[in-house]
């Protein structure tokens, strides 16, 4: 099914890498670094992209807009929230929202997200993962329909990522469509330490 309305790829990072000692997004792996990786697959499966970070200035020069947490002290959700109010003001249908410590993202994965979704005629997609949500929240596409239904979550103290999806129609890619793309080992992977990275940089070798 083809897309009639414009579809919002946003880089979710706005976490604080208290692990990594500094920010997540910067950390090469085969000698670029994450955040280009993260949105080199967006640009390839998103009509216009966005940076949800709240330290600002350190992502300025990456030439496109950046965006902070309208929601505070609201986790992960926010940055979700953020980049869904971004794709609303652009008139966007969506926002494909990707984790800047992902080191192998999926554009075709990305793109199939978008493309259940329409099929399937819900308000967001997630792929399934042996995390343990069982999900990847930030792996995954969300209709601007979800914004109102965040907001009521972090109202009443919810802060769980996906304390709205009772609110809202979501899908679940199953794993047999997913392993399609990937290990998803390998794709939902999280560039959390150094040890993280210095795996990834291993596998990517590896090929």
């Amino acid at each position: 099914m083809g897309r009639t309305v414009s579809i919002c790829g946003a880089a979710i990072a706005g976490g604080k890498s208290v692990r990594y000692g500094e920010a997540k997004s910067f950390a090469t792996v085969a000698g670029e670094r994450l955040i280009d990786r993260v949105l080199r697959a967006l640009r390839d499966a998103s009509d216009t992209q966005v940076i949800i970070a709240n330290d600002v200035a350190a992502y300025d020069t990456l030439g496109l807009p950046v965006r902070s947490d309208v929601l505070e002290d609201a986790g992960a959700v926010a940055g979700i929230h953020a980049a869904l109010l971004y794709a609303a003001e652009q008139g966007c249908e969506g926002a494909l929202v990707l984790a800047c410590d992902m080191p192998f993202p999926s554009a075709p994965l990305l793109r199939a997200l978008v493309q259940h979704g329409h099929e399937m005629n819900v308000d967001a997609v997630l792929p399934a993962s042996d995390s343990r949500r069982g999900m990847e929240p930030l792996c995954a596409w969300y209709s601007t329909r979800c914004i109102v239904p965040i907001e009521r979550a972090v109202a009443r103290d919810d802060l769980r990522v996906i304390a709205f999806h009772d609110e809202v129609r979501v899908a679940i890619m199953p794993p047999d469509q997913v392993a399609r793309f990937g290990d998803p080992e390998r794709l939902f992977m999280n560039v959390n330490t150094r040890e993280d990275r210095d795996h990834a940089e291993r596998l990517a070798q590896a090929g």
